[in-house]
């Protein structure tokens, strides 16, 4: 059986890498996404994707056009915001996020945060 992947977009590098991390310490395989609008040519190349992390707040684009776009493109993929704003937790469900889940990541928590999304279940998480 193969790895799961996920696709990270965020313009911030760092909290790239840390997500990246953190999801390999899991067993998963990841792509990151600096530049949406690198993402059309990125999927036709992605074999498949198990979960999406997603900032909201991006030069340019925000969170909540690329979900809509992704959602066209990708169906059911569970969309994760990841974000610096806890306050937006209430708007990203209503925005039909499959998640939510605050920066800076708990290490001690984030196992389980995953081990949720891949059952299918809601994470609304301020970090």
């Amino acid at each position: 059986m193969s790895q799961p992947h996920a696709l990270l977009i965020d313009d911030n590098i760092h909290n790239l890498r840390v997500l990246s991390r953190m999801l390999a310490k899991e067993g998963w395989e990841s792509t990151e996404v600096t530049h949406v609008s690198l993402l059309e040519t990125l999927l036709a190349q992605l074999a498949s994707i198990d979960a999406i992390f997603l900032d909201l707040e991006m030069p340019n684009t925000n969170g909540f056009a690329v979900k809509d776009w992704l959602r066209e493109q990708l169906g059911g993929v569970p969309i994760i915001a990841y974000t610096v704003h806890v306050s937006e937790i209430q708007v990203t469900k209503e925005a039909g996020f499959d998640g939510f889940i605050g920066k800076p990541l708990n290490s001690e928590r984030f196992a389980g945060q995953l081990a949720r999304i891949m059952n299918g279940q809601p994470v609304w998480d301020r970090g």
